[in-house]
């Protein structure tokens, strides 16, 4: 390694963030820079190389519509980033940096060399990509060029800039674009907007409503969760989305580090929302038309007239603003601490709103709060 490159290395493993990183067609001599840091052990906790499409599609936890795209990238570092936080709890950073590419190869492939990289940052969301003239370069040179590609995106998420210069061909040009996670936290907190969401990708699509919302705290978010998200997806055969808000009914309204802290947990496996609705009315107006998935907890709280000042009128007024916008409850079971299960039948539904709340047939038995109270971690 060069004298730059070395000083690029010794920078990255100054910043106090851990990282994991997945590498797949190209991109491992960056690994090995990585390693070969007198520090690396600090540094990197995981590396993973997934050299089949089985590997590769076992550690996204979904088949990509291309191996080698923008949004493949994105998904991987989102996916080594959930990986990062269950590796290193607490409150030092930690990153998940990915590279996803196809170069030359004997014998040779159809179609462009392309490469992505991607660094999941807990405040952003960085991603580089490199189109290589196919004849231009000897496997050995793709290589080292997509490997300073990744060296440089992460470079750029953590120091704000890219610090090794990449040999361009003929017509090429390296691209960039960035997701700024904190600032969609800032906006919302001010004021500015009533909710925003992020893809399991990481980007932001502002006119994208869900069709099947899973609202809820998720402190922390724990298999139980996506289980039930994927129960009710199969169920209604429509994606499930996670919802949280910053402020809530019964409990003081959540810090701007605190949000992004619950924000992370979703990277590259579900797309999230975020408003400033605490109730399920103010929900409604925010997402009309949505299946709200919700615990036989959380249904019973809807139910309660304390949440509606103490008004058994306004509760049933609330519900039947709900209703018109065309929202629904699918109710999932649980056993309380007593061993009795709650079902949908279990619920004071007024007569008028026994068609807004559905059965779903899944039991949701971990608790957030168990798993808090025990010093557990929440979903891989």
């Amino acid at each position: 390694m060069n004298k730059q490159a070395a000083t690029l290395r010794h920078a990255l493993h100054q910043h106090p963030a851990k990282l994991v990183f997945v590498s797949a067609g190209a991109g491992t001599q960056a690994l090995s820079d990585l390693r070969h840091a007198a520090s690396a052990s600090g540094t990197l906790l995981e590396a993973i190389v997934p050299d089949s499409q089985a590997s590769f599609i076992d550690f996204l936890g979904q088949t990509p519509a291309q191996f080698v795209a923008e949004e493949t990238a994105c998904l991987l570092a989102g996916r080594a980033y959930t990986r990062a936080r269950w590796l290193h709890p607490g409150e030092e950073p930690v990153i998940g940096l990915a590279g996803t590419a196809t170069i030359a190869t004997d014998p040779a492939k159809r179609g462009k060399h392309r490469a992505f990289a991607a660094a999941w940052h807990p405040k952003k969301l960085l991603c580089q990509s490199l189109i290589l003239n196919k004849e231009a370069r000897t496997r050995a040179e793709a290589e080292a060029a997509v490997s300073t590609l990744i060296l440089n995106t992460l470079a750029t998420a953590v120091n704000g800039e890219g610090q090794l210069e990449i040999p361009l061909k003929s017509g090429e040009q390296i691209t960039e674009t960035r997701q700024d996670f904190e600032k969609r936290v800032d906006d919302l907190l001010a004021g500015n907007t009533s909710f925003f969401n992020i893809a399991d990708n990481g980007r932001y699509h502002p006119n994208t409503l869900p069709k099947l919302l899973f609202s809820g705290s998720f402190n922390p978010l724990h298999d139980g969760h996506l289980a039930l998200a994927a129960e009710a997806a199969a169920l209604l055969k429509q994606p499930t989305a996670f919802e949280l808000s910053a402020t809530n009914a019964d409990k003081p309204p959540l810090p701007k580090q605190t949000l992004l802290n619950r924000l992370a947990q979703f990277a590259g496996r579900h797309p999230i929302y975020v408003s400033t609705a605490p109730t399920f009315i103010e929900k409604s107006r925010i997402y009309p038309g949505v299946t709200f998935v919700v615990g036989f907890d959380t249904a019973q709280r809807i139910l309660q007239p304390r949440f509606y000042q103490n008004s058994n009128a306004l509760l049933l007024q609330s519900l039947s603003k709900i209703k018109q916008r065309g929202c629904t409850f699918l109710v999932a079971g649980r056993v309380d601490e007593n061993g009795r299960y709650g079902q949908v039948a279990d619920l004071p539904i007024p007569l008028d709103f026994h068609d807004l709340f559905k059965p779903l047939p899944f039991r949701m038995d971990i608790s957030s709060t168990d798993l808090r109270s025990q010093n557990q971690k929440g979903s891989r």
